[in-house]
């Protein structure tokens, strides 16, 4: 898929959290966890693109997007164009942080590498 396009897709699944979704964490959790996979298959490099679509598109969105908003943004996108990406949510607990990132086969992606060891697992949709 195009750059153009997928930072297209990435913007306007950023103004989507902000319109539907902000102050509605169940309906936000149910919609990422029922997004259908689609069923070709993507290699890394259009994966890799897909992430660098969402940093763009987060540069050039008027307001700062927390991790919320764009690991359910980048689970849809992933999911859209095949890859079988889970949100996570997770915390730590002394000081308590929470946060939420993506994974694909158990793995983050547009994360750092450290997050599993940093954050204990909540919830994978």
């Amino acid at each position: 898929m195009r750059p153009l396009i997928l930072i297209g897709r990435a913007l306007i699944g950023l103004l989507a959290f902000d319109l539907f979704f902000r102050n509605d964490f169940s309906r936000l959790h149910r919609v990422v966890c029922n997004w259908k996979l689609r069923s070709r298959a993507t290699p890394l490099d259009d994966m890799n693109q897909i992430c660098d679509a969402l940093n763009y598109a987060c540069m050039w969105y008027p307001k700062r997007a927390l991790c919320l908003q764009r690991s359910s943004v980048l689970t849809c996108l992933l999911r859209s164009c095949g890859v079988p990406a889970q949100m996570v949510l997770g915390a730590q607990k002394l000081p308590f942080k929470a946060h939420a990132w993506v994974e694909v086969n158990g793995q983050p992606v547009n994360e750092r590498s450290n997050v599993q060891a940093i954050y204990g697992v909540w919830e994978r949709c």
